[in-house]
């Protein structure tokens, strides 16, 4: 069966180029090691950048903060704003002061996703320089304002805005073509119907064990007679459950630390933002049968 392709846009040639630039690997991972080290220091911090407390991932609300204000700035300028050009640039101060905490949360974004990625690895990167970039234009631009070189300001914040669009078509391409920031289970939730997942003689007592239940992955955990079932993919970043460890009644990701319930899927720890999709379970006939909850 012949797959079909989406329309191409005038800005794949580009992106393919960015995806398969493998001389950025070593840079992107070092830089990786950096964040993945000064995130993971304190679980506090790492929840907080993460958006565990919010719900879902900080970063998208606080890119909203840096684009609006330095393109409403730019907007400003060619639209016609107040006579002494105030306007823009306190927009511009409100970017330049949202920028740290929104690079912070999209760098632990994505320095938790890079290593299965050749291609969130280098657009990542691109992405960020690109950032640092626009930043450093708006920058420039205040300065100048404030030095009364009104022409120069505008001019600068012109490139600040192009290269800022640039940053966020790779942003968005990463997050909606790429998948890095969706919980990894939305569109796999399981089965709402009564549906065979495994023999219950062959289940271990105490350990996760991996089963697939109408091609959804579902982590089983036989604990004497009671038998509990949640989504074995992380709704972090994708990793399977069943690879970690049961911590009283916690099921811990062993790839970035974040805690299940295994009876409801809550999360009872970060980075992971969303619930795993938990399952009833019921033994009919010696085999194991699951439904989703809720």
């Amino acid at each position: 069966m012949n797959r079909q392709r989406r329309r191409p846009t005038p800005f794949d040639p580009l992106v393919r180029k960015v995806e398969a630039a493998a001389s950025l690997d070593a840079p992107a991972k070092a830089v990786a090691k950096q964040v993945r080290s000064a995130m993971s220091a304190s679980a506090a911090v790492k929840e907080a950048v993460s958006g565990t407390w919010l719900g879902h991932a900080l970063h998208p609300m606080l890119t909203d903060v840096v684009i609006g204000s330095f393109v409403s700035a730019t907007l400003l300028d060619v639209l016609g704003g107040d006579e002494d050009g105030r306007a823009s640039e306190r927009l511009i101060g409100i970017g330049i002061a949202a920028y740290a905490p929104t690079a912070a949360t999209g760098g632990n974004d994505w320095a938790d996703t890079e290593p299965v990625s050749d291609a969130v690895r280098r657009a990542g990167l691109v992405h960020a320089a690109t950032n640092a970039a626009a930043l450093s234009l708006y920058a420039a631009s205040l300065a100048a304002r404030r030095r009364g070189e009104r022409g120069r300001g505008v001019a600068l914040g012109a490139a600040g805005a192009t290269a800022l669009l640039a940053a966020g078509y790779l942003g968005g391409h990463m997050s909606f073509v790429k998948g890095v920031g969706p919980a990894q289970t939305v569109f796999d939730p399981g089965p709402t119907d009564w549906t065979p997942a495994a023999d219950a003689s062959l289940l271990p007592d105490g350990r996760p064990t991996p089963v697939v239940v109408d091609e959804t992955p579902v982590l089983v955990l036989r604990e004497g007679d009671r038998f509990y079932a949640i989504h074995d993919r992380c709704s972090h970043r994708g990793c399977s459950l069943s690879d970690g460890e049961v911590d009283g009644d916690d099921i811990v990701c062993a790839c970035h630390g974040s805690r299940f319930d295994k009876r409801d899927g809550s999360v009872q720890r970060g980075p992971a933002t969303a619930p795993q999709p938990a399952f009833q379970v019921r033994q009919n006939e010696g085999r194991i049968e699951v439904r989703r909850l809720g």
